[in-house]
């Protein structure tokens, strides 16, 4: 499959768009964490990660949601950048499914991060990252991401890339998480991206998980996992497509069954389609995955705000 972005002949630089997974319901979290005003000026966590695409290049931000949050979501964001990145949004709903495919009566659930990110096929033409809302990833990451793009014009390597974070720097001290564990070859490439559920601290302070026998399974702490932030080019949306007609064919009449991102990323590694360069970041992340840890996030901004690295006001 050829690569519009990655096997142009012309050296040209494309602006990256910002594909932002925010059609979460926030069950947990006791409402919309996505428009939760945790800043000095009332800014939320997603307002940080604009800006920090902003700062590093990027020229459109797409904002996946849900047609019931809409009016909610529209009333906060319509205008906030100015003119300083375009804006777009597309809805992430049960019912979006390739032809023939219906969603069972019964469930709720969202398809999951790869179904999310193809209802933005229609409006994505170049290079992009996308990333969860309602997670700070740091200005580092952003700028990682920009960088691997540029170094990437020209490659005839079907390559793509994910930010690689240390399992210590992405734990809410108030419950389990959920990480994409990626093993790594000594190049640097994804072997596999392993989704890991209520990731945590034992009593004793190890960072682990439970196995499928209730047994602890010990994570070292320098362990790269994924934080959902990946660097694709806008061909990935037909492997998606054709992916997830695979998935619904398996697993379709299930419930409470996800279709991955990591999915994705596994299935072009084994047939060898595209390789995944992981990048590993030193940021620390917060996020708002339970309302307690809403203090550590607004304590965590202010302080970085004190140090210089954001104004007070991101959009004065």
């Amino acid at each position: 499959m050829a690569v519009k972005y990655f096997r142009t002949n012309e050296i040209i630089y494309m602006k990256p768009t910002l594909l932002i997974l925010a059609a979460g319901m926030g069950s947990r979290y006791g409402g919309l964490k996505q428009l939760d005003p945790l800043g000095p000026s009332g800014e939320t966590i997603l307002d940080y990660s604009v800006y920090d695409a902003i700062r590093a290049g990027f020229g459109k931000v797409v904002f996946i949601i849900r047609h019931e949050i809409e009016k909610e979501f529209r009333a906060f964001f319509d205008g906030r950048f100015g003119n300083r990145i375009k804006v777009e949004y597309v809805f992430q709903e049960l019912s979006n499914l390739p032809g023939g495919f219906k969603a069972p009566a019964s469930r709720t659930k969202p398809w999951g991060t790869a179904h999310a990110m193809l209802m933005a096929r229609d409006v994505i033409s170049e290079p992009f990252v996308v990333i969860n809302a309602d997670d700070f990833y740091g200005a580092g990451a952003f700028s990682l991401m920009a960088n691997f793009f540029k170094a990437a014009i020209g490659s005839s390597e079907r390559t793509y890339a994910l930010a690689g974070y240390k399992v210590k720097n992405t734990l809410s001290e108030f419950g389990g998480v959920s990480r994409g564990v990626c093993e790594v070859n000594e190049e640097g490439y994804l072997k596999t991206v392993t989704e890991t559920h209520h990731i945590r601290r034992n009593e004793t302070g190890a960072i682990g998980t439970d196995a499928a026998d209730g047994t602890w399974v010990t994570l070292d702490a320098e362990t790269l996992v994924s934080m959902n932030t990946w660097a694709f080019g806008p061909e990935i949306f037909n492997d998606i497509d054709a992916l997830l007609v695979d998935f619904l064919q398996k697993r379709g009449q299930e419930e409470k069954s996800e279709f991955y991102i990591p999915t994705i990323a596994d299935a072009l590694i084994a047939s060898g389609e595209a390789r995944f360069r992981v990048i590993p970041t030193d940021e620390q992340w917060f996020g708002v995955t339970y309302i307690e840890d809403r203090p550590t996030a607004v304590d965590s901004i202010r302080r970085l705000t004190s140090k210089g690295i954001y104004p007070e006001n991101l959009w004065k």
